[in-house]
């Protein structure tokens, strides 16, 4: 499957346009990452728990995306947009959304 940010896959034509996709993941944090989170925050540096747990969130909410394409006989999405956002009411949990148009080259 091809994901793309552009609104066209060079060389190759859409065919169809099949409808918007989405794919979204919410995650929360744990209280031992946020305190070594806190710690690198102080000292400096990156925080390589939260990178993983951001990383493995956008590639599910992708991954959630290509499947929808997948269901409506896509086999690309382009227009590809992700979008990050913090919820709770502590700002404990983080959203991954991706969103694009499934279409069939």
């Amino acid at each position: 499957m091809i994901v793309t940010t552009t609104a066209i896959v060079e060389g190759r034509p859409v065919q169809d346009y099949l409808g918007i996709v989405t794919g979204e993941v919410i995650v929360g944090a744990n209280i031992v990452r946020d305190l070594f989170a806190s710690i690198t925050d102080l000292v400096g540096g990156r925080s390589g728990k939260y990178e993983n747990v951001l990383a493995r969130a956008r590639e599910e909410a992708l991954g959630e995306m290509k499947a929808r394409a997948a269901q409506l006989g896509g086999n690309a999405v382009v227009g590809v947009d992700l979008d990050y956002e913090v919820l709770g009411k502590s700002g404990s949990m983080l959203m991954v959304s991706a969103s694009g148009t499934a279409v069939r080259l």
